[in-house]
C-alpha cells in the first residue's frame, strides 16, 4: 500500500490559509475519487476538498478549529500501490509576499507612517492564530516578547484576548486589534489581593437572568461580518443619497423577453444583471466613484470589478464579485449573476470570486424594501442599494399637458465615503444609474 499526502490546495492568489470547520471522512473510511474529505473555511467563503485519489483516510494532521496554511499536508490517504508516500505533483508555495498597497503612477508616494515589525513565526514551537499574528504585526511585538506573554486558552494558547490586555497594560492604550475585533468583549478582572486567586469568566457558563432567553453565539461568518460591518462606520463617514426612477419600459421590456430568453439561453433573466449593466455604464462616466483610499492617496481603479450582495440560507451575507463586469454583455451578465448567486447559495464558491470588488450593488428589493441605507464594502467607497419595485400613480408631462398615470417606479440610495465622494459626485452618480434605467429601449434585441 502506499500513502498519499493531501496538501490545503490553494484558493486564490491572496489566500494563505484556511481553518478547518469539519472533517466529512474519518480515519478508517473509505475514499472514492473526488469524495469530499473535510471542509475548510476562509476569510470569505466555505468550501470543500475533494480527495484527488482513491482509497482509505489513515490519519486527519489537523482537527477541527484548526487553522492550516496553503501546502499544509492535511491528511493521509492510504492507496494501492507500493509502500512509498506519494506526493502531490504540483508543489504549492506556502510563501505568501506581503500585499504592497497600491501605487499610482506619476504620483510620488508618500512614505510610510509607520514601520511594522514582521516576526518570523515559523521559528516558534507555540501556536499562534492569525489574528495575533496580525495584532502583534501591527503593535510591533517580537516573538521573544509574544513567546512571553502568558496564555489563557487551551494548552496555554495565547488568545487576542490575552495579547490585547498585555498590551492595554504595557501601553495604557487602546491597542489597534481592540478597535478592530469586537466579535468577543474584552473582560477586565477586578483587582484582587495577592492570595486570592483571579476570577476565570467561562463563556459557556452564561445564562439569562429572565429564564426565558436564548444566548446564541455568533457562527464563523457572522463574526467575520460583524467585524466588517463596524470597521466600515469607523473608517468611512458615511452619507446617503436618495434617487426614485421610473422603471416602467423596463419592467415591461423584461415581462416581453423573459419567456423566449430562458428558452434559448436556458437562463431566467431577473433585474440583477440589468442593474448591474447600469452601474458600470455609469462608473465609465464617473471614474471616480470607482476608487478606494490608502491614507492620503486615492487608488483609481482600471477595472470596474461589482460585487453583489447575496444572501444565505442560514441568514448570512456575502458578495460575489462579478469581474470585468462593463466587458460583459447582457447575456453575459445574466449568467454571470444566476451562477455566482446559485453556488454561493450552496457553498460552492471560490474564494476569488469574492475578492477584488470594486463596487458593490445589493437588491433589498428582493425582501419587499422600498429602500435602504446600506454600509460600504471596504476597502471600496460607495455601495448601491436598488428598492422594490411598486406601481404608483406620477406625473407624465405630455405635448398636450400634464396627466396622471399608473407607472412602475422603485427607489436607488447610494451610500458613499465621504472622505473622497462629495455630494455632487455621489447625487450626479446614483442619478445616472436612475437615467440608464429610465432610458431602457422597449425595443432593445438581446
Amino acid at each position: 500500500m502506499a500513502q498519499y499526502e493531501l496538501l490545503l490546495p490553494k484558493m486564490g492568489e491572496s489566500v494563505a490559509e484556511a481553518t478547518v470547520i469539519k472533517w466529512v471522512k474519518q480515519p478508517g473510511d473509505s475514499i472514492d475519487l473526488d469524495d469530499t474529505i473535510l471542509e475548510i473555511a476562509t476569510d470569505k467563503v466555505d468550501s470543500e476538498v475533494p480527495s484527488p485519489v482513491a482509497g482509505k483516510l489513515i490519519k486527519q494532521l489537523f482537527q477541527e478549529n484548526d487553522v492550516a496554511q496553503v501546502g499544509d499536508v492535511i491528511a493521509i490517504i492510504e492507496t494501492e500501490g507500493g509502500g512509498e508516500v506519494v506526493k502531490e505533483e504540483t508543489p504549492v508555495s506556502t510563501s505568501i509576499e506581503q500585499e504592497k498597497p497600491e501605487t499610482i503612477p506619476g504620483i510620488e508616494q508618500l512614505p510610510e507612517e509607520k514601520t511594522v515589525v514582521q516576526a518570523d513565526f515559523s521559528s516558534s514551537e507555540r501556536f499562534y492564530s492569525p489574528l495575533v499574528k496580525s495584532i502583534a504585526a501591527q503593535e510591533n511585538i517580537s516573538l521573544a516578547e509574544l513567546n512571553s506573554i502568558k496564555g489563557s486558552g487551551a494548552d496555554g494558547r495565547l488568545n487576542k484576548d490575552d495579547l490585547l490586555n498585555y498590551i492595554s497594560s504595557k501601553t495604557g492604550s487602546n491597542p489597534v486589534g481592540a478597535t478592530q475585533e469586537k466579535a468577543e468583549p474584552i473582560v477586565e478582572a477586578k483587582p484582587a489581593s495577592a492570595a486570592a486567586p483571579t476570577p476565570t469568566v467561562s463563556k459557556t457558563s452564561t445564562t439569562s437572568v429572565s429564564g426565558g432567553d436564548e444566548i446564541i453565539e455568533m457562527d464563523r461568518m457572522r463574526k467575520l461580518i460583524a467585524d466588517h460591518m463596524v470597521m466600515s462606520k469607523s473608517t468611512s463617514p458615511h452619507v446617503t443619497s436618495f434617487v426614485e426612477a421610473d422603471v416602467t419600459n423596463l419592467v415591461l421590456w423584461r415581462n416581453k423577453v423573459k419567456n423566449s430568453f430562458e428558452k434559448r439561453e436556458n437562463e431566467k433573466i431577473t433585474f440583477t444583471p440589468i442593474f448591474v449593466e447600469a452601474v458600470a455604464k455609469a462608473i465609465k462616466d464617473f471614474p471616480m466613484i470607482n476608487v478606494s483610499v490608502n491614507g492620503t492617496q486615492i487608488i483609481k481603479k482600471s477595472n470596474i470589478n461589482i460585487g453583489m450582495a447575496a444572501a444565505l440560507p442560514s441568514g448570512n451575507l456575502i458578495v460575489p464579485v462579478i469581474k470585468n463586469a462593463d466587458q460583459l454583455n447582457l447575456v453575459g451578465l445574466t449568467k454571470a449573476v444566476n451562477d455566482l448567486a446559485a453556488r454561493a447559495r450552496v457553498s460552492k464558491l471560490k474564494p476569488d470570486e469574492t475578492q477584488g470588488g470594486t463596487f458593490t450593488l445589493t437588491n433589498v428589493g428582493s425582501f419587499g424594501n422600498v429602500m435602504g441605507t446600506p454600509i460600504i464594502n471596504q476597502p471600496q467607497v460607495a455601495i448601491l442599494a436598488v428598492g422594490a419595485i411598486k406601481k404608483k400613480p406620477a406625473v407624465l408631462e405630455t405635448e398636450h399637458g400634464d396627466v396622471i398615470a399608473i407607472r412602475h417606479m422603485m427607489f436607488l440610495s447610494l451610500s458613499y465615503d465621504h472622505r473622497v465622494v462629495d455630494g455632487s459626485l455621489g447625487g450626479m452618480f446614483v442619478r445616472r444609474v436612475a437615467d440608464y434605467l429610465e432610458n431602457w429601449d422597449f425595443n432593445r434585441e438581446i
